[in-house]
């Protein structure tokens, strides 16, 4: 017989509310008659035996937000082995299990801890085993079971947004949507109304309402007008529960604007407008600013401004600033108080945006009158034109009137009015003005092939008040005389062949004229009368402005006559007439059977016949030769060439040269003065050197003599001593030269440094004995003593 051993869990049924409340040692006796029973068999077959109401035996249920202070009991496990010995451990894992939910390991009663909330977890999953206690070894399968959580209303509904915005054209018709807003819950929409959301308005009417199901919102009163309320805040409620009693409910905040539109026509604020204009006031310039005031914004505020009519419509003008939509009025001529002083203008302001559905409010333009009252001011005197052009002869008498400006004050005071010329513009002072009456007249001779020309500028200015002056450009065209003869148009110098025939043409004349002709120049050319009768050529009028000379003979002998001067008359046909009297040069020349000019008698008229290649180096290579003698010539003469060794005989010491010197050579006696060398007491302190131009004068500074007898390498390192602490030395290289023998010579000192600077007597007959080497200066030396003999 097989033996089955079952596993029960036990479960409440009954009022669910009274087990929150039961201590958990008061259930220990018994259990209701409705109770959920599961039997496990021995060897894991689980049978499910089901009551009469068909419960599913896994399924349990739980309150959320348990409020009780002790811990709330879920239910009781129990198996068919346990016999009450306590030999039997019931354990239970899955979600929360030791943590969130526990269970008595002898009873098997299942607590709650702490309070559920459904809305973080709905369903646990858990399972139950009973052991044995002292083998540890189950004795039941694992149970598995679900415990649900009831839902209960604590979540109130909660808005997508804290603040809504929304914004609709003002004058919207009325159920105009103007925007939705959406709450959530977060309790079970299944069960009982926890979660079915009511929308309601609670600040916003009667402007706005709102759909309780779908939270539309939209408006509810007829003509909204932004320019009386922009801004609204409306303020919506959502309740659960169907929006019954007792329902929780969340709030939000709809802030609706009103968008503009163009219903408001411009208005001006007053129906007349006055400005005051200076009549000196330029083209392009402001005199006053309107506007016309629009209670619309952005472009439904934009307007544009015209004159309609008045007696300145052609005088003024306005613009509008796009900045402040405020017409400025402008000048677009130059006023004149005597002319007239008051203008009337209408100033018309029109929307430039129109909006068709509010036509029937009315014209959306508005108009003002404009007075505009122009005021004197001294002005100056005014030219009767903006430009004068006169024109003058040349050749007329000085102090001759060629016109005659004229400027007037147009102030009512009508001050008097002198004139000058601006000397900028007439700086050779041709021209002069009278100052009176204005007229131009000339000072000075004009000349129209000098300048056609003469743009001046004539000033206005009022005799009591200087500074109030205006300038006119005067244009004066000097109109040409035929004063000018005609000429010819170039030097004309021709010649002749020997051989040529009668009748041959050898050159055509042209001429010129300096003059005008407002009818072209004619010229007519004709032979001298000395020359017509008596003249070996001829001459022909083309009648073209030309001429051609021909030959009157055969033949010509350049030997009897090499040059011919024929002299022609030019006139013009000008009045005056005018003539002038030009010479053909005409040389006879030798040519060839082609009448190609070969030679003349004085000079060749054509280019040399070119040299072979033989003569061009034969040429080159004389000049080379010649070049190279040269050359040659002058490095002899200057090896020849010697310096004398003495100069002059005044004084042979102070010629000795030093060949070591960094100076100039051997003609270098500049650098140093060695007198200086000789006599050290006799140095001239106020000498400046000669090598070099100082760019400082400095007190020189006294320096101490050398003793007498020193020797000349003491006197040098002194003197080098000095002129390297000399401040006053000056700041580039100097090269001071010094002569020092030295000792261990045969023939002792040969300087003349110790010596006195007066001459005495000495023989030199020593020298001749030194040899040959020393001849030269011994003959120098002994000439010297013959000539103190003599």
């Amino acid at each position: 017989m097989r033996t089955y051993h079952c596993f029960w869990l036990l479960f409440w049924a009954g009022q669910p509310h009274q087990s929150f409340l039961t201590p958990l040692s008061k259930r220990t006796s018994g259990f209701p008659g409705k109770e959920k029973v599961l039997v496990l068999s021995g060897n894991s077959r689980r049978d499910l035996h089901r009551s009469k109401r068909s419960w599913m035996w896994n399924q349990f249920f739980l309150l959320e937000e348990y409020t009780g202070t002790d811990y709330q009991y879920v239910g009781k496990l129990h198996s068919d082995q346990d016999k009450g010995d306590g030999s039997l451990k019931y354990i239970l894992s899955g979600d929360g299990a030791g943590d969130l939910f526990i269970i008595n390991e002898n009873t098997g009663d299942i607590q709650a801890t702490r309070r559920l909330d459904r809305e973080e977890k709905p369903v646990y999953i858990l399972r139950a085993q009973a052991v044995n206690r002292r083998t540890g070894r189950p004795v039941e399968p694992e149970s598995e079971f679900i415990i649900k959580i009831h839902d209960i209303n604590d979540n109130e509904p909660m808005f997508t947004k804290d603040v809504y915005n929304a914004s609709i054209p003002e004058m919207s018709d009325v159920g105009t949507f103007v925007v939705q807003v959406t709450a959530t819950d977060a309790d079970d929409p299944t069960y009982g109304n926890s979660a079915k959301v009511v929308y309601s308005i609670l600040q916003g009417q009667p402007y706005f309402s709102v759909e309780s199901e779908t939270g539309v919102i939209k408006t509810a009163l007829l003509n909204m007008d932004r320019e009386n309320r922009e801004q609204y805040q409306v303020v919506i409620q959502a309740k659960d529960m169907g929006g019954q009693m007792g329902g929780l409910s969340g709030t939000t905040t709809v802030n609706i604007t009103l968008t503009d539109v163009n219903d408001n026509p411009p208005r001006f604020p007053q129906s007349t407008y006055q400005f005051r204009a200076p009549e000196s006031m330029p083209p392009d310039s402001p005199v006053g600013r309107i506007k016309a005031n629009d209670a619309d914004v952005d472009e439904n505020a934009e307007i544009e401004y015209s004159i309609t009519e008045g007696d300145g419509y052609d005088m003024f003008g306005i613009t509008t600033d796009k900045d402040t939509q405020e017409g400025i009025i402008i000048v677009k001529k130059a006023l004149d108080f005597e002319n007239k002083n008051l203008y009337i203008l209408k100033v018309e302001a029109t929307n430039t945006h129109v909006d068709p559905r509010f036509l029937y409010l009315g014209p959306f333009k508005d108009s003002a009158t404009v007075r505009i009252q122009v005021e004197d001011v001294d002005e100056p005197p005014v030219f009767s034109r903006p430009a004068y052009i006169m024109e003058v002869k040349e050749g007329v008498p000085i102090n001759s009137v060629i016109g005659t400006v004229t400027a007037q004050d147009p102030d009512a005071a009508k001050n008097p009015v002198k004139y000058s010329v601006d000397r900028h513009t007439d700086m050779d002072r041709v021209f002069n003005i009278n100052s009176g009456n204005g007229s131009i007249f000339t000072s000075k001779p004009l000349d129209r092939e000098t300048l056609l020309w003469h743009n001046i500028t004539v000033i206005a200015a009022e005799i009591n008040n200087p500074k109030q002056s205006s300038r006119v450009p005067v244009f004066i065209k000097v109109l040409d005389v035929n004063d000018n003869a005609p000429e010819f148009a170039m030097f004309y110098e021709t010649f002749v062949c020997e051989n040529a025939k009668a009748e041959q043409l050898i050159q055509t004349l042209s001429a010129v004229d300096k003059d005008d002709s407002y009818s072209g120049h004619q010229f007519s050319f004709s032979l001298a009368p000395e020359a017509a009768s008596s003249s070996n050529f001829t001459l022909q009028d083309n009648r073209d402005n030309t001429a051609g000379i021909f030959t009157r003979k055969t033949r010509y002998n350049r030997h009897e006559m090499s040059t011919y001067f024929l002299p022609v008359v030019i006139s013009d046909n000008d009045y005056p007439i005018q003539s002038s009297t030009e010479t053909v040069t005409i040389r006879v020349c030798a040519c060839d059977h082609r009448g190609k000019m070969l030679s003349c008698n004085a000079e060749a008229l054509i280019h040399p016949t070119g040299l072979s290649t033989g003569a061009l180096i034969a040429i080159l290579l004389c000049i080379i030769i010649l070049l190279v003698t040269v050359v040659l010539f002058a490095a002899l003469r200057r090896q020849r060439k010697k310096e004398p060794l003495i100069i002059s005989k005044e004084d042979i010491r102070d010629n000795i040269v030093s060949y070591n010197d960094e100076g100039g050579g051997e003609e270098d006696t500049q650098a140093f003065d060695i007198g200086t060398l000789r006599n050290p007491e006799a140095i001239d302190d106020n000498k400046l050197r000669r090598d070099i131009v100082p760019e400082t004068l400095f007190m020189p500074r006294r320096t101490a003599t050398a003793r007498d007898n020193t020797d000349v390498r003491d006197f040098i390192n002194q003197r080098l001593k000095e002129n390297d602490t000399d401040p006053t030395a000056p700041p580039y290289d100097s090269l001071a030269t010094y002569a020092y023998e030295g000792n261990g010579s045969v023939a002792e000192s040969l300087s003349s440094l110790e010596s006195v600077t007066t001459d005495g007597d000495q023989d030199y007959d020593y020298l001749s004995d030194w040899g040959p080497r020393f001849k030269k200066l011994a003959d120098m030396y002994g000439a010297m003593d013959s000539d103190k003999d003599s």
